[in-house]
């Protein structure tokens, strides 16, 4: 039940790292909840981590329970926690350190009960020295750390990944398993990949959806990701 922060550029597979651990841990029969701290306004990121009663704010219509009590017996994955303003980093510090909360508008005190994965694309020891994330929060959320390398420092794994999103591909489409030649998976292998997995996910569904015959060819890797 340690916290782990998973860092690694954008694309990288931070997420499926995550779910990955929930699945093997000793709670892959509860939540696996994620909050993309980067995507939500601010205004609204600690209704949405801790819940808020009905009429605890202008706009509060109804009771809304937050993710730390949706993620009860199971995982709450933080995507890109280095996003998140350090008012709200104080909050999630005092929850960690008590085990407790309350919703918005609530003096009612809830225990929580969720394994607690984070994960950056920021460098947060950059951000702590720059005064954007408190270090006493990186701390606890950086028991046990994991890098996940950008997929142009493990080419290795190309051959496998390309192999993966063909099956995924066959299993939606009623069309056969496209076959990749070797000089287009040479290729593949040499491009730098700026988008990481994400972006050979991508180039690999294109490839299968427009290549007409069974085997994608070299000759059919062209720009704009050639």
């Amino acid at each position: 039940d340690a916290s782990i922060l998973i860092t690694g550029e954008n694309g990288t597979g931070k997420e499926m790292a995550a779910r990955t651990i929930h699945q093997f841990s000793r709670r892959p029969e509860g939540p696996f909840i994620i909050i993309n701290c980067a995507a939500i306004p601010e205004e609204h990121l600690e209704s949405e981590l801790f819940g808020h009663e009905k009429g605890a704010f202008e706009g509060a219509a109804a009771k809304n329970r937050g993710k730390f009590e949706l993620a009860t017996g199971g995982t709450l994955f933080l995507d890109e926690i280095g996003d998140m303003d350090i008012s709200t980093q104080a909050k999630i510090l005092r929850a960690l350190e008590s085990k407790t909360f309350q919703r918005i508008g609530s003096s009612r005190t809830l225990h929580m009960d969720v394994r607690l994965i984070t994960s950056s694309n920021k460098d947060l020891e950059t951000e702590i020295k720059e005064g954007r994330f408190r270090e006493d929060l990186f701390f606890r959320l950086n028991v046990i750390p994991i890098h996940v390398p950008a997929l142009r420092h493990r080419k290795e794994d190309i051959p496998v990944l390309v192999d993966c999103f063909l099956d995924k591909l066959a299993d939606k489409a009623p069309a056969p398993k496209k076959k990749v030649s070797k000089q287009a998976l040479d290729l593949l292998c040499e491009w730098h990949w700026k988008g990481n997995v994400r972006e050979l996910k991508n180039v690999i569904e294109r490839l299968s959806i427009m290549v007409e015959g069974e085997v994608i060819e070299k000759s059919d890797i062209r720009m704009p990701y050639n």
